[in-house]
Order: C-alpha cells, then structure tokens, then sequence
C-alpha cells in the first residue's frame, strides 16, 4: 500500500521535479532543488518517474477518461463516436464534422511537454549511482511511458516527428524537421517497449501488485500496438492512410509471439473463473490487489479525497447506453449467433433480450430481474429515463463497472480504473494468428476458450465457425468467418472499455460500420402504457418524449441531423485527425498536412 499511496497521493509534490516553462522542445524541467541532487540515486529516478503516473495524458484519470458524466473507461466508446455505446448528442467526427483547428488540436507545445521530460530522464539517469538492475527498472518505465506517449499520437494524427533525445535551442534541424513516417515511429515503439520488456520485473507467480508497470503490462502494450499497427496497415493498404511496402504483418506477427510469450509466463491469468457473476464481477472492484487479470490499475480512496463519482453516473445512465447493434452481437447460449439459434426469444422485454444469450449480456446492461441493484435496497427497475442531465439514452443501461453507491445522490465512489487486463491479451493472440491465416483449434482452445469458460458459454469451434450461413449477413462480408467470429468476442469481452473506435479504424471499417449508420436501441413499447409497479409521472414523461423508428426501437437522433442518411465519415479523411494550420504555415512548414484536411 505504501507504494500505491506514493503513486496516487505524493505525485502532486513530484511534480515539481519537473515544473516546465514555455519553451519548446529544448525546455529543460526546473527544480526546486538542485539538478544534481535529483539523480544521485535509484530512488532518485523512481522519484522522477513516479511523476508519469500521474498524467492523464499518458494514463487516464476519472475525470479525464470521458465527458459529462464520466464513468471511467466505460464512457470512452461513448465520446468517441462509436457504433456499440451511444451518446446523447451525435458525434461529429463520424459525421464529418471536424473543423480544422487553428492551434491547439493536440499538438500544441503543451501537448509535448510529457515527451520533453521523459528526454530529459534519458539525458540524466546515468548519473545515478547504485544496484543497475534498480536503474534499469526506471529506465524500462520511461522507456514504457515514451511508447505509450507516442502510440497516443500515432493513433491521433499518423506520422510525427520522433525525438528520444533532449534538444537544446540550437537544435534547429531536429525541432523543425518533418514528420517521421508511421512506419518509422513504431519501429521505435517496438524498440522502446523491447528494451522495458527487458528490463522491468515481472509480478511474479503471486501477481504481486507494486504500484508501477511491470514486464507484464509492457508486454501487453507492446502486443495492443503491433497489432492495432499491423492491422491498420493491412486494411488501409492501398489507400492515403497504408505503409507503402508493408502489409502489416510483421507487426502482426509480433502481436502473436509477444502474446505467445505473455500467455508462456505463467504470471497471469483469468479471475472468477467458476464463479457466479464471474464477468460482472471483473469491473466493480475498488481493489486489484492480488488479481491475476488486472496486470495495471489505478487506486481511489474516499478517505484520502481521491475518489470518483461513477455510482452516481452509472445508477442514473450516464448519458450513454448500448446500442441495438451491440446487444445483438451476443451469442445464444448454443454458441450460434440470434440468427442462426432457436434459443433466441427476441426484444420485446428486457427479459426476453438477456433469455439464453451469453451471460456477459446480463452483466453488462441493467436488467430488471431484482438482481441488478443500482443502490442499497434498490434494485433496477426502468431505465433512468427522466433524469435528463444523466439519463439512459437507449435503454440498455450500462452496468458494467458499477458499484452501487448508498449515497445515491453525488455519490463519492472508489471504483477501481483499469488500465490492462490479461484478457485483451488473449483476444489479441487469437485475432493476430487469424489475420495471419495460421490459427487452429488450439490457439483457440488457449485463448477464446478460457473467456468463453469463465461465463459458462460453449468454445468456439473452428469447423463450426467456418461452418456458419449468416442469414443476415456478416458483419464484415468481405472478410472469413474466423475473423468475424474473433471480432465479435473482442466486441462482447471489451465492451465500454475504449477500445471499438480504435478497432474500426485500424480495420478500415468506418465505411461499413460508421458511415450510413443510424444508432438504435431498445424497443420502446415495453415502458409505455399501464406498468407494473406504476413508475413516476416524470418517468411516464420522459418516455412520451423519445422518438422511435419505423419498428418502435428507441432512435437517440430522430430530431437531429443524422436522422436521414445516417453519419457522414469521411472516408477519405477522418481516419486521421488534422494537423492545427498554425503550426504548418508559421511554425513549421515541413511538418504537412493530414490527407486530405
């Protein structure tokens, strides 16, 4: 717990040791003691890093993981626009909206300063005097949080330019060159994360919990950006946004042997399995200490004020809520898709949507089975509809990741903020080797399988996948079935935890599951007329108020611009977000534009 308290509570004084000016690139961080004093040791050097924990904009924090009404992770999907979790107002980049900024836009000096300090930890550890593994522990963690820096650009704006050394105010060439090219900047990826895999320790047997990025974790980084960049050049390829010369599959290959070796550890593993709620269970924790699947998470205490308001967001709705198409992508509890199962027993109720479907589904969304409590003695009934500042916008309302809170009102919460878990690893060792078109019954059997068994439902079986009609349809027509079933189990596993938006576009699937796409949710009819327990007057309101379509399912944006044609993604464009025109016409002319911006 001491090191976990450091983490959360002192790095607001650790800052200090890097309190920045207004230069650019060449800024050094200031001190409030000497620089000399600051690396003299391993502790020094843990002091330093400990600063990088605490940025959001390396790691998120609860108020910086969402908009208005912000539960965490599980309100990202929301605010990105994605075709699973859906807001209250419609998402403008999806449709094409994005205006080209003046400055700012995410690359405005301050957007930097976290790549100039890490720098400047590179150009002084070495100073440091004491146990070289301890050093090169700290070093691992730079080199960790370096990576993760830049994988946030990459997925922003493309190529960057790439710096792994302090510059200085004469180094002209370096601060005004142009972009490194994408294919350049995740090689140094790769390279920094190899070098962090290396060096820092693993959690051990015990999953012993330090407060700090471990082997594990790194390795898991290291998989999440070989794949999203291996795909992202394989679908794009061709197009504004490919490698030229590279169809990805280095990169892929990369995620599977890294998985390979994660999952070859031994030091992780699945929580619950065997367990009811095992699923549920997962996400409304206030504490990792000794889980097995949790490999990186942040700590809340009421006690200390450091805590969130979650409980309250998510007993209300959260202005969010799954969508249609995502309810349908749960499997029956036969393994086969609605389509396809004759356990199916439609969308009429509530009830009758969670009847025989994969038990994630009823873990995730509130049901009203007197089961899912949203406060102390308060189990859920109807959506939260009339709370209009917070409400369900579909009605599926999300529950995953709540804690019911006995305070319901502006409730202080303690939820834990997950950052990795094991899972995702699995996921991605089964997508990679099916991308790779080398994927077999077994690389199923130790990855798919061990999701699938901790809720109860069948494994996927690979003969039967390719076995399977689609009557509808598949969701990615042009693409086998293995990989359309691998996708929907990530879909369903990482449902609300951030992760569809960059999917689709590291997929180049923005022009099947984005553009056209009108949101949808719940059937309406089971909240209106006479209701058993009568609901309130305000309740019975808010629902004569939400608009529906043609078959009575909820329509979030009938009165908004989107009603007609559905989002208007850019194709061409908004895969990748623009450059602001400042720093291209005055700042740096090399630096060019995004296709076309």
């Amino acid at each position: 717990m001491k090191k976990i308290r450091i983490l959360l509570l002192s790095l607001a004084t650790l800052c200090l040791l890097a309190a920045c000016n207004d230069e650019f690139m060449e800024r050094v961080p200031e001190n409030n003691i000497s620089d000399g004093a600051v690396w003299r040791t391993p502790s020094d050097l843990q002091a330093y890093v400990n600063n990088f924990y605490n940025r959001a904009s390396l790691l998120l924090f609860d108020g910086d993981a969402g908009g208005t009404c912000n539960i965490g992770i599980y309100t990202i999907d929301r605010d990105n626009g994605s075709d699973t979790e859906i807001p209250r107002d419609y998402n403008r980049r999806m449709n094409g909206e994005t205006t080209l900024p003046n400055t700012g836009g995410g690359w405005a000096r301050a957007d930097w300063e976290d790549l100039r300090d890490i720098n400047y930890f590179f150009a002084n550890y070495r100073k440091a005097k004491g146990d070289e593994a301890e050093i090169n522990r700290y070093a691992g963690e730079a080199r960790f949080f370096r990576a993760l820096f830049y994988y946030n650009k990459l997925r922003r704006f493309g190529d960057v330019p790439w710096y792994d050394q302090l510059l200085t105010p004469g180094d002209t060439a370096q601060l005004y060159k142009p972009r490194d090219s994408r294919a350049f900047v995740v090689q140094k990826l790769m390279d920094d994360l190899d070098s962090a895999v290396y060096y820092l320790p693993s959690r051990g047997a015990n999953a012993t919990w330090e407060g700090r990025v471990n082997k594990e974790t790194a390795m898991l980084l290291q998989a999440r950006v070989a794949l999203f960049e291996g795909t992202w050049e394989k679908y794009h390829a061709g197009t504004v946004f490919g490698v030229p010369g590279s169809d990805g599959s280095d990169f892929i290959r990369k995620a599977a042997t890294v998985t390979d070796a994660l999952i070859a550890l031994g030091t992780c593993a699945l929580d619950n399995v065997g367990q009811p709620n095992a699923y549920q269970n997962i996400f409304n924790k206030e504490s990792y200490l000794g889980s097995k699947e949790v490999l990186f998470w942040r700590q809340y205490s009421v006690s200390i004020g450091i805590a969130n308001g979650w409980s309250d967001f998510s007993t209300f709705g959260a202005l969010t809520g799954l969508s249609k198409t995502m309810v349908e992508s749960y499997l029956c509890t036969d393994g086969k898709p609605i389509n396809e199962s004759a356990l199916y027993q439609g969308d009429a109720t509530l009830l009758d949507v969670v009847a025989n479907r994969d038990p994630r589904l009823n873990q995730t969304i509130y049901v009203n089975d007197g089961q899912h409590i949203q406060h102390p003695g308060t189990p859920f009934v109807y959506p939260s509809f009339a709370e209009n500042d917070k409400r369900c916008i579909t009605g599926y309302q999300l529950y995953k990741g709540h804690i019911p809170s006995v305070n319901l009102v502006g409730a202080a919460g303690q939820n834990a903020m997950i950052y990795f878990r094991y899972a995702e690893a699995l996921l991605i060792n089964a997508e990679a080797k099916a991308e790779l078109g080398t994927i077999a019954q077994p690389d199923i059997d130790k990855t798919i399988k061990l999701l699938r068994d901790r809720v109860g439902m069948p494994n996927m079986i690979l003969t039967d996948v390719n076995a399977l009609a689609y009557p509808d349809g598949k969701e990615f027509p042009a693409l086998s079935n293995i990989i359309n079933e691998i996708r929907r189990e990530r879909k369903v596993e990482l449902a609300a935890e951030g992760f569809r938006v960059d999917d689709i576009f590291r997929w180049a699937a923005a022009g099947i599951l984005i553009k056209g796409y009108q949101p949808k949710g719940a059937k309406l009819a089971q909240w209106q007329g006479a209701l058993t327990p009568a609901p309130a007057t305000s309740f019975v309101d808010a629902v004569a108020a939400i608009d529906v379509d043609a078959s009575g399912y909820i329509f979030p944006f009938a009165l908004q611009e989107i009603k007609t044609t559905g989002y208007n993604f850019n194709l061409n464009r908004d895969y990748l977000l623009p450059l602001p025109t400042e720093e291209i016409t005055v700042i740096n002319s090399k630096l060019a534009q995004n296709p076309n911006w």
